[in-house]
């Protein structure tokens, strides 16, 4: 049964949105976009491309999806880890509005999409990866899905934009097997899931 594990770059107050460029999101009146491109090193770059390579496939929301798919079908190097593991790997996208997905070895899910991702994770398979995609993270919150997280942590604040964690969180421990601390200050965390929060009293 293959993990969701949720990818996902954050300011120090949890904001996840256009960290890209100014144009990538504007909803909302979003006028930060481009807020990780300054922190960007050899050691976040190096931590991407694993990330990228390490999965068996990938569950997208629509608007990355379009991001994507806009893109790294352009990258035909096979020495891109990044393009290589996205242009050949299935892709799940999840959409209220497209019709269809053109990008090789994409489907759409559609229709009860909780359903259809507890189905996904029945099938065989280690991994299926989410990067931005911030609405959806809010239905895999809200239903207990993710079973791990690779949070890339910047030292930054914004103050407004979408968070990963919305109101509709599921209280969840997670364990820590890795980390790394880049040049310019930001901070990798691998999160596995290690059941439900236990609860005690300092000093007692």
């Amino acid at each position: 049964m293959p993990k969701i594990i949720v990818n996902a770059f954050l300011t120090l107050d949890g904001v996840m949105q256009a960290p890209g460029g100014p144009d990538e999101d504007r909803e909302g009146g979003f006028v930060h976009g481009g807020w990780q491109g300054p922190y960007s090193d050899d050691v976040m770059g190096r931590l991407i491309t694993e990330g990228f390579a390490d999965a068996d496939g990938f569950l997208l929301g629509r608007k990355t999806y379009d991001i994507f798919s806009n893109y790294w079908p352009k990258i035909t190097d096979p020495g891109n880890a990044i393009a290589t593991a996205l242009n050949s790997r299935p892709k799940h996208v999840v959409s209220r509005s497209l019709e269809r997905v053109s990008w090789n070895n994409s489907n759409l899910v559609r229709g009860d999409v909780v359903a259809e991702l507890r189905k996904l994770r029945e099938q065989p398979g280690q991994s299926v990866q989410t990067w931005g995609s911030t609405d959806l993270m809010q239905t895999l919150l809200k239903h207990d899905l993710i079973d791990e997280y690779r949070l890339f942590i910047f030292p930054v604040v914004l103050g407004s934009g979408k968070r990963l964690f919305g109101s509709g969180t599921v209280p969840a421990a997670f364990k820590q097997v890795a980390s790394a601390t880049s040049s310019k200050g930001a901070t990798y965390h691998r999160l596995e899931r290690d059941g439900k929060p236990t609860y005690g009293e300092i000093g007692a």
